[in-house]
């Protein structure tokens, strides 16, 4: 593995996130319910499940206080425009939480909603009646999901009904097992698991010292791993694992390749190069990564500033 001690430039790193919000914006119509979207529940969780990554994209930009005043007036308008027009100022969240009552999927979009100061006491009341029975607790799900339903409780002002170490115990991260194990979907909960422990990058001493040593001694190899297989989406998220670390590394030249892989579109591809064909396919392929791009961009951008 190399190892280098060079830190990404601020610029660099900036210039990541810039590009790709430019990109989100410019094809924020396609984050929109379509009627064959609304006929099912499945439809309807695979539409809302980008529009509230978006919501803690932006979230993070806010936070971090990174953005440019043009970036930060951009942020803005398009926060506005996932609640006002793609979530109908919350009523399509408390429509589908009527369909389902325990879904947790309306509490996990939103929370961050919640967070940047967006109400709905409707959707809140909504959500209060599924999570006063004892099924809210008992439906199955994977640990990491577990975790961040219950950082969404905490996230929107609500006593979680489970308790939150019990839940880090029960993840892959949280029984530090093999580190040569892991794999694609294992990487993935990998990643959430750091996600909910710190709200989003907010609070890197979240973090359990235990895991934060495991992860500092273990996180450059899988990076470097998943940069030499050009899979940039997890490698995106990778980075921003790095980055809610008490000393991340922020490796320029991991940064530098990973911005290599950026069209000059700002849409950052999944896999390889950019997937040809239909815009709005195109799109579905590559919006998350791209967001992906955004979050650590502006975490990155944070964490050099703040140790410069």
């Amino acid at each position: 593995m190399t190892v280098t001690s060079a830190a990404a430039s601020p610029a660099l790193l900036h210039g990541i996130g810039d590009r790709a919000l430019a990109w989100l914006d410019g094809h924020r119509e396609h984050f929109r319910l379509t009627p064959e979207d609304r006929a099912t529940s499945r439809g309807v969780i695979e539409r809302l499940k980008p529009i509230g990554e978006l919501s803690v994209n932006l979230r993070v930009l806010f936070r971090e206080g990174v953005a440019g005043s043009h970036q930060h007036i951009r942020a803005g308008h398009l926060l506005d425009f996932a609640w006002r027009e793609l979530l109908d100022g919350g009523n399509v969240l408390t429509a589908f939480q009527h369909e389902e009552p325990f879904s947790s999927v309306p509490l996990e979009i939103y929370s961050t909603f919640h967070e940047l100061g967006f109400r709905h006491p409707g959707l809140e009341s909504a959500m209060e009646a599924g999570r006063r029975t004892l099924t809210w607790s008992a439906l199955e799900m994977v640990p990491n999901r577990r975790l961040g339903v219950i950082n969404s409780e905490r996230q929107t002002g609500l006593v979680p009904r489970e308790d939150f170490d019990r839940a880090v115990s029960r993840t892959w991260l949280g029984r530090l097992p093999e580190p040569w194990t892991v794999q694609y979907h294992i990487a993935y909960d990998i990643t959430h698991t750091v996600f909910h422990l710190t709200n989003w990058g907010e609070k890197p001493d979240g973090i359990p010292p235990d895991i934060a040593s495991y992860l500092a001694l273990y996180l450059p190899a899988w990076i470097e791993d998943w940069a030499d297989l050009e899979h940039w989406d997890l490698l995106g998220e990778l980075l921003v694992v790095d980055t809610c670390l008490p000393r991340p590394v922020l490796d320029a030249e991991i940064w530098e390749r990973y911005a290599a892989a950026q069209c000059d579109s700002g849409a950052m591809p999944l896999h390889h190069a950019m997937p040809d064909g239909d815009e709005a396919e195109v799109f579905d392929i590559v919006h998350h990564p791209t967001m992906v791009a955004a979050f650590a961009s502006a975490m990155a951008v944070s964490r050099a500033m703040s140790a410069a």
